[in-house]
């Protein structure tokens, strides 16, 4: 019952969000935002990142394709994070415990920061999970992929970052 309560909250902030089409699209400036890892640090975006080509990851533990998904971000971010690729896995609307458990189970290495108010959800207009936004070193949004998508398709998208 609490899953389902907290599955509903979370649609429900999303669609109060602006019931609209997304508005950040490729070409737009990515949002900065400031949120927290898992071991407790803070991460600043894009401060952190300048110079970098960043895949920001929007996902929850509920979420039926997120954990096959984020299983195929991890293959691209290993071959290609020796070239300067960088993930961020923001969790939207879910406590640490949860986050924290979830990514031990699928073995994860990237960053899986915390999200508990989808603050930065809305910030993105993230309108359904998954949804993944491909920004450049510029701090551009080049591509993005709301909802299923495969391995093949997150190593095209991070290869044109590149």
């Amino acid at each position: 019952m609490l899953r389902f309560l907290m599955l509903l909250l979370t649609a429900l902030l999303f669609v109060a969000c602006d019931g609209g089409a997304p508005k950040l699209n490729t070409g737009a400036a990515a949002p900065g935002f400031s949120a927290i890892r898992l071991d407790g640090s803070t991460v600043h975006f894009p401060e952190d990142f300048r110079g970098k080509p960043v895949i920001i990851r929007f996902w929850a533990e509920w979420c039926r394709y997120c954990e096959s998904e984020m299983k195929a971000i991890e293959k691209v971010y290993q071959r290609r994070r020796g070239q300067g690729l960088q993930v961020l896995a923001v969790n939207a609307g879910q406590d640490k415990e949860t986050v924290a458990a979830f990514i031990k189970k699928i073995g994860v290495s990237y960053p899986a920061l915390l999200d508990e108010t989808s603050a930065i959800a809305r910030l993105y207009d993230v309108v359904g999970l998954p949804t993944t936004y491909f920004v450049g070193a510029d701090g551009i949004v080049k591509s993005k992929v709301v909802g299923e998508a495969d391995e093949t398709v997150f190593d095209k998208l991070a290869g044109e970052l590149l």
